[in-house]
């Protein structure tokens, strides 16, 4: 450390990943007002810190820094910790004791990520993160979470691998360890940004997302939805803000999320498709790469771990209430489950940018960049991509669940712990959507922007009509059966263990073919080998020393030539 007193400085995200340990001796009551104190402490610990380097330390001749605060850090790291809060709340009643232990090492990780100011620490924590979600999703404790955990370790322990090449490359090359904006322009910062992109969820791998995070616990999907995309939006942000390659992932992240959230049946699959929808306007927004579009991708993301992880609230207490996940198997539970109905249909409404909502406010920023450095063709695809996302996450998520034909099901609300939950990020989405200034001031630059205008709000709610006419228009093709949408991951699920069970049939049937022509000919080599080999052999009779001679004589001569030759 540089000094006595920084070394006193407390790192929030030891305050949760030491907290996780101590979760896992305690029990009762006392355990509930540890899960509920300790996002508190490290929030309180966030908030006492200065800007600038905290801790610096030497090693190996490059210099570390393990606790970096600056504006956007601070952010993150706020929403980090406000949903480690939130999302311990919601699972108070959840019975495995694995979980919030889990959960709380992966929401410190991610804020170990984010208050990092070098490459090394990143990629520590951005590895813990990867162990603490997939205890998350173990602790399901079934038979699909354990394969999908499987398929999710897989694909980030090779997102892992890429991004310490990419690292390891960029500090060899520049003899910088500190982590700052780079451009995509050698092998080193190329293989960085695509470990960043794994973990955003960007295609042709974004597959683990939709595949994993519906098979965690009712609770356990809240987490998740929270700490790996987001934390890739800041490390994106930080490092390559501006890559204009980053613009048309993010497009094509928008439209692919949507596609899959309209085919989609299973309803916590629809909001884990949306959750690759929404990262990609933020990406987009980092591609562009103005302070407008930074502040926007910054202020989405805060806004977004809010109202996604209401909407999953409202789906995992739909399914601890029924068991049931399918869309077509739901309807109607606005009967019985009112507080559920309506926070969920807040978080539909501000995942949609309804105005009075959170997302308004965050997401126009985007599409104000787009408009402010005159790229038309973006701000098309932002504006038809605003109306899809209305479609499959604002209207077609609450109307399956809660409104569409009775399904006859009649559970009652879940426990105080879970609603309370609910209403929390309720009361969020729209206390940020009717005032946005203290979000506003948190962002990393300054903030001349205001959202309610008549040409924003107008826009807006003309898209939102449109869509919402569209969508009872073709209700009839919208209304999903019990089907299974195959995603990219067909490829290494499917057809990669199909490929390799062909290869291996075929190699074996080759081998033994060959085995078989050649078996009368290996037999004939050997019978000669054991015959040269008896006394009578050639390998074993008497030879002339003359002989002996001679041969040794041309071996001399052989090497001598060969000797000149070279």
């Amino acid at each position: 450390m540089t000094n006595g007193a920084a070394s006193l400085i407390l790192h929030p995200a030891f305050v949760l990943i030491a907290g996780a340990l101590l979760l896992s001796l305690l029990r009762g009551t006392v355990r509930n007002g540890a899960i509920l104190l300790l996002p508190v402490l490290a929030l309180a610990a966030l908030w006492l810190l200065p800007e600038g380097r905290l801790w610096q330390v030497q090693w190996l001749g490059y210099d570390l820094a393990p606790l970096a605060v600056d504006k956007l850090s601070r952010l993150f790291a706020t929403i980090f910790t406000l949903m480690a809060f939130a999302g311990g709340l919601f699972a108070l009643r959840q019975t495995s004791r694995l979980e919030i232990p889990a959960a709380f090492l992966y929401a410190g990780s991610a804020v170990g990520v984010v208050l990092a100011g070098d490459l090394i620490t990143v990629f520590l924590f951005w590895e813990f993160m990867a162990v603490g979600s997939t205890l998350v999703l173990w602790s399901a404790g079934t038979p699909t979470a354990w394969a999908a955990s499987r398929r999710y370790v897989a694909v980030h322990l090779a997102g892992g691998v890429i991004l310490f090449a990419g690292v390891a490359g960029q500090i060899l090359s520049t003899g910088d360890a500190s982590f700052h904006a780079m451009q995509a322009d050698s092998i080193a910062t190329w293989l960085i940004l695509i470990g960043f992109l794994i973990n955003a969820g960007a295609p042709p791998l974004s597959a683990w997302l939709p595949d994993a995070y519906p098979e965690a616990s009712w609770s356990g999907t809240v987490f998740l939805s929270a700490f790996t995309t987001k934390t890739a939006v800041y490390v994106l942000l930080r490092g390559f803000p501006g890559n204009e390659i980053l613009i048309w992932v993010g497009i094509f992240m928008i439209f692919y999320g949507i596609v899959y959230a309209l085919l989609e049946n299973d309803m916590r699959r629809i909001l884990a498709y949306s959750i690759v929808n929404q990262v990609g306007f933020m990406v987009t927004g980092i591609g562009i790469g103005s302070e407008m579009a930074l502040n926007g991708a910054a202020a989405h993301a805060f806004s977004h771990i809010i109202y996604k992880a209401l909407l999953l609230m409202s789906a995992g207490a739909v399914l601890a209430a029924t068991n049931r996940r399918k869309c077509s198997e739901l309807g109607g539970l606005f009967h019985s489950m009112p507080i559920t109905t309506i926070c969920g249909t807040i978080g539909a409404l501000a995942i949609s940018s309804f105005p009075l909502t959170s997302g308004f406010i965050s997401k126009s920023m985007v599409t104000q960049a787009a408009v402010d450095g005159h790229l038309e063709t973006v701000w098309l695809f932002l504006a038809a991509a605003s109306a899809g996302v209305f479609l499959h996450a604002g209207i077609k998520f609450p109307w399956f669940v809660f409104f569409q034909k009775d399904s006859g099901l009649r559970p009652a609300d879940p426990p105080a712990s879970m609603r309370w939950g609910m209403i929390l990020f309720a009361f969020l989405c729209i206390a940020l959507g009717v005032w946005p200034d203290p979000l506003y001031a948190l962002l990393p630059y300054p903030v001349a922007y205001a959202p309610y205008t008549a040409a924003h709000v107008i826009t807006q709610l003309q898209l939102l009509l449109f869509s919402g006419l569209a969508f009872f228009v073709m209700l009839d093709y919208l209304k999903r059966t019990p089907t299974i949408t195959l995603d990219v991951d067909w490829l290494w699920r499917v057809a990669g263990p199909a490929g390799v069970k062909l290869a291996r049939s075929i190699w074996q049937r080759a081998r033994g073919r060959l085995n078989h022509s050649l078996a009368p000919r290996i037999a004939t080599l050997n019978d000669a080998v054991i015959r040269h080999r008896r006394p009578e052999g050639l390998l074993m009779r008497s030879w002339p020393t003359g002989s002996m001679a001679f041969w040794v004589m041309l071996m001399l001569l052989a090497n001598l030539l060969f000797y000149y030759l070279g």
